[in-house]
């Protein structure tokens, strides 16, 4: 493949930040605080966590509500202004109450232009369940100048099928907010989130950028795991164990996701056998 037909190199930034259920206001402030340091930095697509601004652990499914805002909310205004004024590409995590009223875990892709796209997480986690209606639609690939972009949210990561049929929709970058409450791990031992961003990555040979969140929140901590990922699987960047609050950026040409050739006889899509796959639909 002719590189010079590829978009050109970009930074992309994740911006793992401390949140507090039930402060919206605040939990926006610190998101916006952090995109701007990315953009400043030379970022020019920006990843923040997962329900950024009303946080996640809920009291109930009614105070989910009472913090959940409309896709055009303010969360989206916001990010659509910081991205006016900075050329910014911005994937923020927000709790969306529908247009049938509805409650959905869900994320946005912006640019300078407004909303580009709005993503329904499809795979809940644990308590998720009692609180949101997961979505049915594979996430939209979204063209920008540095490449094509696609959402995910979170344990999605870890269903194979669902970021092998974005990788086979043409993403170049799926941008994930996250937030991965903490479990027991060695020393050394890398978080298995972290991991499955790896395997995700390199299964499809494109770029990943999974921004988590950090801190405690009604004695929940949470993994601090945000990390770019090369389509070779390997991290180009990664939050430090403990590092608290933190902004990472990593350049990525997005455009070396389309070379998908492993070795001179190999490729992680053309090499596939779907014929031999029905069993997935039917067990």
């Amino acid at each position: 493949m002719s590189t010079t037909a590829l978009p050109p190199a970009v930074d992309v930034a994740v911006c793992q930040v401390a949140l507090v259920v039930g402060d919206p206001d605040g939990n926006l402030a610190r998101g916006r605080v952090a995109a701007e340091e990315a953009a400043r930095r030379g970022a020019r697509i920006v990843v923040l966590p997962e329900l950024l601004r009303s946080g996640y652990v809920f009291a109930s499914a009614q105070e989910a509500r009472d913090l959940a805002e409309p896709a055009d909310g303010p969360t989206a205004a916001a990010f659509t202004d910081l991205a006016r004024r900075h050329d910014l590409v911005v994937a923020v995590g927000f709790a969306e109450l529908d247009a049938d009223g509805s409650l959905r875990n869900s994320a946005l892709l912006l640019d300078r232009s407004g909303i580009r796209t709005v993503y329904r997480k499809v795979h809940l986690w644990d308590a998720e369940k009692d609180v949101f209606v997961p979505g049915d639609d594979l996430p939209e690939v979204v063209a920008t100048p540095w490449g094509r972009l696609a959402l995910a949210v979170c344990y999605d990561l870890g269903f194979v099928e669902w970021m092998r049929l974005i990788g086979l929709a043409g993403a170049d970058l799926v941008c994930a907010p996250t937030n991965w409450p903490g479990a027991p791990r060695g020393p050394h031992e890398r978080p298995l989130e972290v991991v499955h961003v790896q395997a995700a990555a390199s299964a499809n040979r494109m770029f990943v950028a999974a921004c988590d969140r950090t801190g405690s929140e009604r004695g929940v901590t949470w993994v601090g795991g945000s990390a770019v990922v090369g389509p070779d699987g390997r991290p180009l960047v990664e939050a430090p164990a403990g590092a608290g609050e933190h902004v990472l950026l990593a350049r990525c040409r997005l455009g070396r996701a389309r070379e998908k050739s492993t070795s001179a006889r190999n490729g992680v899509h053309a090499d596939r056998r779907p014929e031999l796959y029905a069993g997935l639909l039917t067990r």
